[in-house]
């Protein structure tokens, strides 16, 4: 039997995933973009400079502060903040139209960022905030990727706790005790938010068909 999904036509989403640095947003994010065709990410601009491996265009746009200034000024963000002394921002770019033809977006972004989608887009943005099984073991991970200085990854941590204070803001909260158990969870909210009926733009004729 088909899958409704692709017999009906639907309104695209904009799948947010948050968490502190370090409690496996980015991981479970990659994993969900290798398992998922229907979502790409949305690519965000930034003031901060590449980091080693990063392509322009494909993982962020890399701008200057002056561009930054003029998109914020132009009304060319969704959302946009400042994180650890850099600008982030969600550019609306083509997407809005994207929505209207079904395509799905993922949003790597923190808890502010997230409020100003959602009052800019509330009836398009899916929330589900990621948790570390405590705060010991998310010190342990950032520890282990053996990149920050212990001053940098106290400052992580101090930032860690803030965000972890907007945890009741989100639609959905998940526990990343284990990355794959994680990583399903995130998979099954997304297929069944694509299955809600206010997204279903085929219904309304299909049922009438029914009922003829």
């Amino acid at each position: 039997m088909a899958d409704q999904s692709s017999l009906l036509n639907r309104r695209g989403l904009l799948f947010i995933l948050s968490s502190p640095s370090g409690a496996g947003k980015t991981t479970i994010s990659r994993k969900l973009l290798a398992a998922d065709g229907q979502i790409k990410l949305s690519v965000s601009a930034t003031t901060r400079p590449p980091r080693e491996g990063e392509v322009d265009g494909l993982h962020y746009q890399f701008v200057s502060n002056e561009d930054f200034d003029r998109m914020v000024e132009e009304d060319d963000f969704y959302e946009w903040a400042h994180v650890f002394d850099n600008r982030y921002g969600t550019p609306k770019g083509a997407i809005r139209e994207a929505l209207k033809e079904g395509e799905d977006f993922l949003f790597d972004i923190d808890w502010q960022g997230t409020q100003q989608l959602k009052q800019k887009d509330d009836q398009d943005v899916v929330t589900v905030f990621i948790l570390p099984p405590s705060l010991a073991e998310l010190r342990s991970r950032l520890e282990g990727r053996a990149t920050d200085s212990g001053d940098v990854i106290d400052g992580r941590m101090a930032r860690a706790r803030d965000e972890i204070s907007h945890w009741a803001e989100y639609d959905y909260v998940v526990v990343n005790d284990d990355v794959e158990q994680c990583f399903e969870k995130v998979r099954e909210i997304l297929h069944a938010e694509r299955m809600r009926r206010t997204r279903q733009t085929g219904l309304i004729p299909f049922v009438r068909e029914l009922m003829e």
